[in-house]
């Protein structure tokens, strides 16, 4: 499956951004997808995940309340609906699918064999 990152930009704190992620290729209905953000001088960190068996859905504690993960089959298209911005979620943001991650180890970035090229969201103070 390939990705097609878009939507990041500039915004101001409290203000929101939606990220999409276009895939081709597969059908996302049966891909585990997330979310990941890197910082600059940071590891690549888990954002959130929809996986592909029941939609489960889980957030870093540090979004959750604020980010919204959800997927259009009918699109083949991963959102990330993102309110309440602040500075420290300033980062590129990647998404990635995996057709055979395990539920436990579905937030961690070594699980994921497809990504997206990463879109930049900066959030000023």
């Amino acid at each position: 499956v390939q990705l097609q990152a878009s939507g990041g930009g500039f915004v101001q704190a409290g203000g929101s951004l939606r990220l999409s992620c276009q895939a081709s290729g597969r059908t996302v209905r049966n891909y585990s997808m997330a979310w990941f953000r890197e910082a600059p001088g940071q590891e690549r960190e888990f954002v959130a995940r929809i996986f592909r068996a029941g939609g489960s859905i889980a957030y870093a504690d540090s979004v959750k309340g604020r980010f919204t993960i959800s997927r259009d089959s009918a699109e083949n298209t991963l959102y990330l609906q993102m309110n309440s911005l602040q500075p420290d979620d300033t980062a590129v943001y990647y998404c990635a699918a995996s057709a055979t991650v395990i539920l436990s180890a579905s937030r961690s970035a070594q699980s994921y064999a497809n990504w997206g090229q990463g879109t930049q969201v900066t959030v000023s103070s």
